[in-house]
């Protein structure tokens, strides 16, 4: 209505329309004294308030009501259409797009909302023709769609089908000769506005961009059709000349000046009334001038509000990284045991620096608004604030330099002194580090931004590849490269060789052993549950290339054909039901076995409850039902899910509540995350489409392998962990058919179950269901951190199974030392003397060589450590 071309923050405005400000059809039409009268999308009514003598307003994001957000349009339609004290009759239907975002373009319900349609515009067109007979006056009616659908029913991105909508104008004001057929045309969305109010007789809004329809007065007198194109040229060099400084140089309006003195000379011969046809010709000739010189401005209105304050827009990102660096760089401080956040501000004011950088950026200032043609926001600040803005950007420069140049001194000093540290950067490290700093930058392209989904599937993929090296080095190919035998089933770990026949084994050959990393329980492994660990990476990459063709996503290839699309066909609905079923299934064995078992119950009826409201809703076919014809809202069966799910959401709460009072118990502190984890499973089940129940049971696959065959037997840290949770996280987002386009957000999700528009269940429930992937890998690192801290050390494991197995045969003091840490540390007995005989007894007979090893380095006069034996352990 406005003629203007949308921006960003229009998305946001849709959410809550605040009342439109600027210039527009509508209110044209309501200053001209019109009598408007409105039935339909409630947005209406908060954009124009005050402008309807009538109005009816439907609540538009509710869409899983298609038929009477439809009817409450209808029913006004025969008494309006008998009083005829109206000048504009605005009537905005909604059930055709809440059909698209529940069931997508291909619905059986597309059809009949298409025939009820037809029969609304046949009555409307026939009471206009009835009223023409008596009035002898023409009407128009205007039959368009504000936007088009997507494959997937949603819109707002920027394909074919969501970008392109049909525009029909009937009125017996149009010529039309027998046998005279038209092709369509394309034109911008923003010559609507021009077109109706020339049509209305009304002034053309002032922000308008677009031209006039031709076609629409192709019929009317050559001197009207110069006078309404005149009119929209004018409006338009007005725009121009008020957003563009040097607008003498633009070709647009350098035309309209030439169609201008053109056509003040058609008006002299017009008037000289010379009907010859030189007049005709001249005429013929300032309409094409016009109309060239109306594409010329409207495209370069367009292009001009197309354009951002690159400068501006420059300083303000600068000024976020700055201060981004800065507390990153500080974080350090804060985190440490004097919890002190120190950020020079002062120092670096009183630099040479400062004062360099604030008179470059002084000069640049100058220099970007004496040479810009265009607007900018900084440059019309006042000289007192830019010089702020300048003075703000050096001091946060030199900060961040002061910060540093600290932190490399600090670095140096511990150079010169290294603390000793056997730690070192594995190949996993350097990919998960590269991998994440990578994506960021990547994140500066527009082009990476809309197809992001390809980074996190190269990422995911690069992972698998890197864990399956990192499997394979460590079963067969040890920590120094050399080749180690990976131990099959029936084979016995011993955690320190044996020494070569004829040598003891010295000093050097057991710290080596001491200090290297425990056993990797790769080695201790056997049968299925080795070969498993083995295969384990290139399963969960067979799965992430599955679901790669389940859902194309992005914005160059979404338009073709994938899995999805073959399965949500109505021709496909016996083969969707059969895999919705199996992945419920799925669900449910892998989610129940950490339950309880009223858990268990729950779930196992929850997951029956999201098979019968898929059968409800129509998308889904019981084994005995050949088609469904009965669909409903499935209003009922989608609330008996939900309160198996609060169900489990509350037996988990509460005992996590019940762990935080006794804090030693530890298992039912993992059930109760895991029955809120479980919960939330159930939750996404049924939100979800039902050809994205895979994507959730592949999902849980990918974590159950993680757990068991590669995060524990690799023994990855807790940052590892958290990193591969998070890339996971994200490849599921895309993997579900998500983009960073809007057009992918499922809006129906967040009005199952619901009978109503209700605001916050709806955004809560919609921002789940787009974010079930990122949020589920969340729950499941918590799930998983909590449980590794419940589980005994594995170094504790590792080294009672190394001693258990060992019979030492060396008197090395060091092995002495090492054996006395470690059983004093386990012994819990009374006395010192008593926990060793307690510890050693059940080592019988290997307790025998250790006490024999004992005896002999006490009694080894040679040994230069003897002194460091206590006299407890003499004496036992």
């Amino acid at each position: 209505m406005t003629g203007s071309l949308p921006g960003f923050i229009d998305v946001v405005r849709n959410l809550n329309s605040p009342a439109l400000l600027e210039d527009s059809v509508v209110t044209r039409a309501k200053a001209a004294g019109k009598r408007i009268i409105f039935y339909g999308d409630e947005t209406w009514v908060k954009l124009f308030p005050k402008h309807f003598l009538e109005y009816d307003g439907t609540t538009s994001f509710f869409v899983s009501d298609y038929t009477e957000v439809d009817d409450n349009v209808t029913r006004h339609l025969d008494k309006v259409l008998k009083r005829r004290d109206w000048d504009v009759l605005i009537l905005h239907y909604l059930g055709l797009d809440h059909i698209g975002h529940v069931s997508g373009p291909s619905s059986p319900l597309i059809g009949r909302k298409l025939s009820e349609m037809d029969s609304v515009l046949m009555k409307i067109h026939a009471s206009l023709l009835s009223e023409e007979r008596e009035t002898l006056l023409p009407n128009l009616l205007v039959l368009c769609g504000d936007h088009g659908m997507s494959e997937a029913g949603g819109h707002g991105a920027s394909s074919v089908e969501e970008v392109n909508t049909a525009l029909i104008l009937i009125s017996s004001a149009f010529e039309r000769k027998p046998g005279d057929v038209r092709h369509p045309k394309y034109i911008q969305q923003t010559d609507l506005a021009a077109t109706l109010s020339i049509g209305l007789g009304l002034p053309i809004p002032r922000g308008s961009v677009g031209s006039l329809i031709f076609p629409v007065v192709e019929g009317k007198p050559m001197r009207e059709q110069l006078r309404f194109l005149h009119l929209n040229t004018v409006q338009l060099s007005k725009l121009l000349q008020e957003n563009v400084p040097s607008y003498r140089k633009e070709p647009g309006f350098e035309q309209f000046k030439v169609s201008e003195r053109l056509h003040g000379n058609w008006i002299r011969l017009y008037l000289e009334e010379n009907n010859s046809e030189v007049l005709f010709n001249l005429g013929s000739k300032v309409r094409r001038q016009y109309l060239d010189a109306l594409r010329t401005l409207s495209l370069s209105l367009s292009r001009q509000a197309a354009q951002y304050d690159v400068y501006s827009m420059a300083a303000g990102t600068v000024l976020v990284l700055e201060v981004v660096a800065l507390l990153l760089l500080c974080v350090p401080q804060a985190l440490s045991g004097k919890a002190e956040l120190d950020i020079p501000l002062l120092s670096p004011v009183s630099s040479l620096l400062f004062y360099l950088l604030l008179l470059a950026l002084a000069a640049l200032h100058v220099v970007m608004c004496t040479s810009s043609d265009s607007s900018c926001y900084l440059c019309s600040l006042p000289w007192l604030a830019a010089g702020g803005v300048m003075v703000l950007i050096s001091t946060l420069l030199c900060a961040v330099v002061s910060a540093l140049t600290g932190m490399f001194a600090a670095g140096r000093r511990l150079s010169k002194n290294p603390p000793p540290s056997n730690s070192r950067w594995s190949e996993l490290d350097l990919l998960i580090l590269s991998g994440t700093v990578g994506h960021v930058l990547s994140l500066g392209a527009s082009s990476f931004i809309e197809e992001e989904h390809q980074t996190w599937y190269f990422l995911v993929n690069t992972l698998c590849l890197a864990l399956c090296h990192e499997i394979y080095r460590n079963c067969f190919v040890g920590d120094d490269c050399a080749p180690q035998r990976c131990p099959h089933a029936g084979e016995e770990f011993d955690g320190v060789a044996a020494a070569p026949q004829g040598k003891s084994t010295g000093p050097d050959v057991w710290e080596l052993d001491r200090a290297s990393k425990h056993p990797s329980p790769l080695e201790a492994l056997r049968g299925p549950e080795r070969w498993m660990v083995l295969v384990s990476p290139w399963v969960i990459l067979s799965c992430c290339r599955l679901l790669r063709s389940l859902n194309q996503t992005g914005v160059q290839w979404a338009h073709r054909p994938d899995l999805g699309h073959w399965l949500t066909s109505s021709d496909h609905k016996a083969e969707l039901s059969v895999l919705a079923t199996v992945s419920l299934i799925m669900i449910f064995v892998l989610v129940q076995k950490r339950c309880s078992l009223a858990s268990k119950v729950a779930m196992a009826f929850g997951l029956l409850g999201i098979y019968c409201y898929r059968v409800a809703v129509g998308n889904l076919l019981f084994p005995w039902q050949q088609n469904n014809k009965d669909i409903s809202k499935g209003i009922t069966e989608a609330r008996f899910v939900y309160v198996f799910v609060l169900g489990i959401l509350f037996t988990g709460t509460k005992d996590l509540l019940r762990s935080q009072i006794t804090a030693d118990d530890f298992t039912v502190k993992t059930v109760g995350l895991w029955e809120i984890y479980s919960g939330l499973v159930l939750l996404a089940a049924l939100l979800l489409r039902p050809h994205n129940l895979p994507v959730l049971a592949l999902s849980l696959i990918i974590q159950t392998i993680m757990t068991h065959f590669v995060w524990r037997p690799l023994r990855h840290d807790a940052a590892e962990v958290t990193v591969m949770h998070y890339w996971f996280g994200q490849a599921f987002f895309y993997f579900q058919g998500n983009s960073n386009s809007i057009a992918t957000v499922d809006i129906s999700a967040g009005f199952v179950g619901l009978d109503a528009y209700v605001e916050i269940p709806a955004v809560l429930l919609t921002a789940f269901a787009t974010y079930t992937g990122p949020v589920l890998w969340a729950g499941h690192l918590v799930n998983f951190l909590a449980s590794e801290a419940s589980r005994p050390a594995p170094e504790t494991q590792a080294s009672g199974t190394l001693y258990l197995r060992t019979k030492l045969t060396s008197t090395s003091m060091d092995g002495v030392k090492a054996s006395i840490g470690f059983w004093s540390k386990k012994a819990r007995g009374g006395s010192r003397c008593g926990g060793w005989a307690s510890a050693l007894r059940p080592l019988a007979p290997g307790g025998l060589h250790l006490l024999s090893a004992l005896q002999t380095a006490t009694a080894d006069p040679w040994l230069p450590q003897r002194e460091a034996l206590s006299p407890q352990l003499q004496a036992c």
